[in-house]
C-alpha cells in the first residue's frame, strides 16, 4: 500500500532567541498518524537525511508532507535551503529526488509543503511550477505566513502554469523583491487549521 509520509524540521529548538516550533512539529507526527493521515514521520537535521529517508522507502509513496519554516520559492532545515536548483542534475539532492520521483504513485501522489510563504511572490510561482512539473505529481504550498492557520492554500499539476497571484500575500515589497508576507487567519481566503489533513477542491484549478 503507497505510504502517506512526514519530514520535519529538527533544528528548530529555540537557538538564537527562535521559537522552539520543532516541538509543535514533532507533535503533529504523532498526531496525524492518530487520526490516519500519516503512515511514518521523522524528523530532520539536514535536507540530505530528509530526501535520503523518502528515498529509502520500500513502497510506494502517495503523499509527503514538509512541516518546517519557509521563504518565498524556498524551504528550510536550519538555514539550509531547498529551492529550485535542487533540480538540476549537479546538484547534491538531484540524486535522491529522482529516487522519490521514481516512488511517487504518479500524478495524483501529493508533495505538500507546510510551510511559511514558499508558493508566494514570483519565485514562489516558479518554484510551484518546477518542483510538481518535475516529481510529476501534484503539490501544494501556502502564501502567507502560517502557524494554527494555514492562508492561501494552492495547488498545483504537473506541468501547470501558478494560476493564482503573484502579489497574494504580500504585505510588502513586490513579487519580484518581496519583503514582508501576511499572516494567515481564519477570514483569509483558502485558510485551512493546522488540524486539516487534506486540501479542499477550491485551492485546485
Amino acid at each position: 500500500m503507497a505510504r502517506r509520509l512526514m519530514i520535519y524540521d529538527d533544528t528548530c529548538r529555540g537557538q538564537d532567541g527562535r521559537l522552539p516550533l520543532t516541538w509543535a512539529w514533532s507533535a503533529g507526527g504523532p498526531l496525524y498518524r492518530g487520526l490516519g493521515r500519516l503512515d511514518a514521520a521523522r524528523g530532520v537535521t539536514s535536507w540530505a537525511e530528509g530526501l535520503d529517508w523518502l528515498a529509502s522507502q520500500q513502497e510506494p509513496i502517495a503523499e509527503v508532507q514538509f512541516w518546517g519554516h519557509g521563504r518565498w520559492g524556498r524551504a528550510l532545515v536550519g538555514s539550509e535551503v531547498l529551492d529550485a536548483s535542487a533540480l538540476q542534475a549537479d546538484h547534491p539532492l538531484h540524486p535522491a529526488l529522482v529516487q522519490i520521483r521514481a516512488r511517487l504513485t504518479g500524478a495524483d501522489a501529493l508533495w505538500w509543503w507546510r510551510t511559511c510563504e514558499t508558493y508566494g511572490a514570483d519565485s514562489g510561482q516558479r518554484f510551484a511550477e518546477q518542483w510538481s512539473t518535475f516529481l510529476g505529481c501534484r503539490s501544494a504550498g501556502h502564501t502567507h505566513i502560517i502557524g494554527l492557520w494555514q492562508s492561501g492554500l494552492r495547488g498545483i499539476r504537473p506541468g501547470q502554469a501558478a494560476w493564482w497571484g503573484a502579489d497574494e500575500g504580500l504585505q510588502a515589497g513586490t513579487p519580484a523583491a518581496p519583503q514582508k508576507a501576511r499572516t494567515s487567519g481564519p477570514s483569509v481566503p483558502d485558510t485551512i487549521s493546522f488540524l486539516s489533513g487534506a486540501i479542499p477542491a477550491r485551492c485546485w484549478r
